[in-house]
C-alpha cells in the first residue's frame, strides 16, 4: 500500500490530515505461518525510495510505503554527493546521516523532516554544538544497533510530518526507555491547526531547521 500525501511538506490540503494516525497501520497482531511483521517504510529521498520499493516487492506480510505529495531534496554527505545513490536498502535499519562525537545527542527524524533536521544539525555543529542525526526509514521497527547508540547519548529529539500524539515519537520514548536510556527527550510534530498547507506549515508547526534548533537547544 503506499500513500502518496504522507506528512506535511507542501500538501495544499489545509488540515484535512493533521489528524490522521498512520501509524494506526502498525495496529495489528503479528501474523502467523512464519509471515512478517507488518512494516512501515517513509523512505527519505528518491534514491532510497527506488532501493526501499526493489527490496521490499516480494516480501511476505503487509507493507505500507509513505512519501509527500511534493519531491524532496537528496540527502547529502558530507562531501555534497547523494547519500543513497546507488545504496541498497535494508528493512529495520536506521541510517546515521551525521554522527555525533562521543557524548553527543542525537536527532531522529524520519520523511520531509530529515532535510530540514539534516539543516539544523549541520548548523549547530558548525556553531560547536555536538549532535548527530539518524534518518529512521522504517518507522515501526526497532533497529537494535542504533539503539545502543542513541540510549546512550545524553538528549534524543524525534521530528517528524506526522501527528506528534501518534506518531513515531509517541513510541521512540518507550522504545529508548527499554533500552536502558537516561538522557533528556522531546519530540515535534504536527500539533496545531493551520490553513493553506504549503512549506510554510513547517515553520507554522515548528518542524523547520529554526524550530528544530530550537528544540535541540532546550534539551542540552
Amino acid at each position: 500500500m503506499h500513500f502518496s500525501h504522507s506528512g506535511v511538506d507542501d500538501m495544499a490540503d489545509n488540515t484535512c490530515h493533521f489528524g490522521i494516525n498512520s501509524m494506526f497501520a502498525d495496529g495489528g497482531v503479528k501474523p502467523g505461518h512464519g509471515q512478517d511483521t507488518t512494516r512501515l517504510y517513509f523512505p527519505v529521498d528518491q534514491h532510497q525510495f527506488d532501493a526501499c520499493i526493489k527490496r521490499i516487492y516480494g516480501d511476505p506480510g503487509l507493507r505500507f510505503v509513505f512519501t509527500t505529495r511534493a519531491p524532496v531534496p537528496d540527502i547529502l554527505d558530507g562531501d555534497g554527493n547523494p547519500l543513497y545513490r546507488g545504496k541498497p536498502f535494508e528493512p529495520g535499519k536506521d541510517y546515521l546521516v551525521r554522527e555525533a562525537k562521543a557524548g553527543g545527542g542525537y536527532v531522529v527524524a524520519t520523511g520531509e523532516a530529515v532535510y530540514r533536521a539534516l539543516d539544523a544539525v549541520i548548523t549547530l555543529q558548525e556553531g560547536g554544538m555536538n549532535v548527530g542525526l539518524v534518518n529512521k526509514p522504517t518507522v515501526n521497527v526497532v533497529d537494535a544497533a542504533m539503539m545502543k547508540t542513541l540510549a546512550a547519548a545524553p538528549f534524543v529529539l524525534v521530528v517528524e510530518g506526522w501527528n506528534v500524539k501518534t506518531g513515531l515519537g509517541s513510541r521512540f520514548g518507550s522504545y529508548l526507555l527499554q533500552a536502558g536510556f537516561r538522557g533528556r527527550f522531546n519530540h515535534l510534530g504536527t500539533h496545531v491547526e493551520g490553513g493553506g498547507g504549503l512549506w510554510q506549515q513547517m515553520g507554522h508547526q515548528g518542524l523547520d531547521s529554526a524550530g528544530i534548533q530550537a528544540a535541540i537547544k532546550s534539551l542540552l
